[in-house]
């Protein structure tokens, strides 16, 4: 009888701690996701992927150590505001959108470092190649809209290697320099919304 109230009650704290979970939901009209890269040396292009679908919980409301983050990004929705351009960037020369429509992003942790800022580890994947990648959150608060939705925002940041991930066109400048730079700056802007 010990032994199954025991096992009752480890069920009973396992249910409570999933229950506490909050969970949100990424409001995509205040939410953006972004990245820049240089090119030619001299200057930075920036670009986003406008359609993207994610998951979001944590521990509460103000508290995101141990948050559980998923998202998926549509490649085709990229737009750097020159057609061209996104086309290249959506050929085999890049991302290769018809072969691999799909970023995943699955976080592993999500560690705080002070009341506002937050490492998350997650695998990353492009082009069928996965990688462990540490981004730095910034949590900018919540607050409580006019229809009384509680919300929270976040800003994100990194750096990845695109060779890393098969991304490798480029062109050599007279100089030596790349026309487009390995490394890709991550810029994610995230409002969310928490579910009732």
């Amino acid at each position: 009888m010990k032994r199954i109230n025991l096992i009752g009650m480890m069920l009973l704290a396992a249910f409570l701690t999933t229950s506490a979970q909050v969970s949100w939901k990424f409001d995509k009209s205040h939410s953006s996701i972004g990245f820049e890269v240089d090119h030619m040396v001299i200057s930075e292009v920036e670009g986003k992927f406008t359609e993207y679908e994610g998951t979001f919980t944590s521990p509460a409301e103000d508290n995101f150590e141990g948050a559980t983050v998923e998202f998926s990004i549509d490649v085709n929705s990229i737009n750097t505001a020159n057609t061209d351009r996104d086309n290249h960037l959506k050929s085999d020369d890049f991302f290769n959108a018809e072969k691999f429509p799909k970023i995943v992003f699955k976080g592993k942790s999500m560690t705080k470092v002070n009341d506002k800022e937050y490492k998350l580890v997650g695998d990353l994947t492009m082009r069928d190649v996965t990688k462990e990648v540490t981004l730095d959150v910034e949590f900018n608060g919540n607050a409580k809209d006019p229809w009384g939705n509680t919300r929270a925002g976040f800003s994100i940041e990194g750096e990845v290697n695109r060779f890393d991930y098969g991304l490798k066109w480029n062109n050599v400048l007279e100089t030596g320099g790349l026309v487009v730079s390995e490394e890709v700056r991550i810029d994610i802007d995230v409002q969310v919304i928490k579910n009732k």
